[in-house]
Order: C-alpha cells, then structure tokens, then sequence
C-alpha cells in the first residue's frame, strides 16, 4: 500500500469512527469497527468501466471470504466531480444486477459533495451521505436483512439522522470531515 493509499485509509476510518459510529448514522456500524470486519480499498480507478470492474473483484472477494462483512471501495482521485459520480453509481448498480448480485449485495454511496436531489447544497442534512472521498459501500443484504430485523424502528433511521445532521449545522458537519484527514 502506497503512503497516498495508507493516508486515505485512515482518512476513511477516522471518518466511520468518528462520524459514522459516534453519531449513529449507521447503528449496525459499531459492531462491524469493533469486530475489524471492514475491508477498506482505495483505488486509483479514475473511468467508470475500471471502477466497476474493481467493484466485481471485490464482490467476488467478499464471496470468497465470509469473514469480511463490508467493504468501502474508495476513490482516490477518480470521481470527485458529482455527477459523475452519480453516473458511476447507476452503472455500478446496473451491473450488479446484471452479473447476478442483486439480492445478494447493495451498494451505499457516500461523496464529498454528496447532496440529495430533493435539497439545498448547504443543507447539512446531505452530510449523512458525504465522506471524505468518494466510495461505494459493498454490504451484503442478508447481513443487512438480519440487522435490520432486530432493530426497532429501522424507517427512522434516516429520519433521526437528518434531524441530527440538521441541528448540529452545516459548519459542525464541514469541521467534522476536515478534522478526518489528520491522522
């Protein structure tokens, strides 16, 4: 791993630790820090046909290695521009449908720049969806199916997120993914 490779790893971790687990975004993450069962893979991929190739390699690999739960497949440097990144995540989910997938992993999508087609940019609510680099999150459904059984009122997840993300503000949530790339 290359030390631009390594930053961003730790870049990416700090930001599930101290974002993503410290404020509940995900309740099923927690587990999944503690237990060190996230594959974090930082790619230099920077056209949509590598990206989503890299994303079959590594559907194939959490195939063939059932002690990895999830894996975050993270852009260094391709995709920083939103749309297209949202054209990465259509043929993304595009193709795990076609390569059989579908039903078996789903594909969460996190960007610097993320911003929910129904909202303001400056709306902090965007932050439950921005990370420090742009990634596709590879999570197996029946890991998620089983989850979310076993937790009360899983619709109010986003719901609860969005107020919180509201209430600390849009200037919390920048600080917050700033402080991410130091180590």
């Amino acid at each position: 791993m290359t030390t631009e490779h390594t930053l961003i790893t730790q870049a990416m971790q700090n930001w599930v630790k101290s974002v993503i687990v410290k404020f509940n975004f995900c309740p099923f993450a927690r587990k999944e820090v503690e237990a060190n069962t996230i594959a974090y893979i930082v790619s230099d991929d920077e056209k949509h046909e590598d990206a989503v190739m890299t994303m079959l390699e590594q559907l194939a690999h959490l195939d063939a290695h059932p002690e990895v739960e999830t894996t975050l497949l993270i852009f260094a440097e391709g995709f920083k521009d939103f749309d297209s990144y949202l054209d990465l995540v259509d043929l993304a989910n595009a193709l795990l449908a076609a390569q059989g997938y579908e039903g078996k992993y789903q594909i969460a999508h996190f960007h610097p720049d993320y911003e929910f087609a129904d909202s303001e940019s400056g709306d902090a609510a965007n932050y439950t969806n921005r990370a420090p680099y742009p990634t596709l999150h590879l999570i197996r459904e029946e890991s998620m199916a089983e989850a979310l059984a076993n937790y009360d009122d899983p619709e109010s997840i986003p719901e609860n997120n969005i107020r919180l993300a509201r209430r600390k503000g849009e200037a919390f949530w920048q600080q917050l993914l700033a402080n991410c790339h130091k180590s």
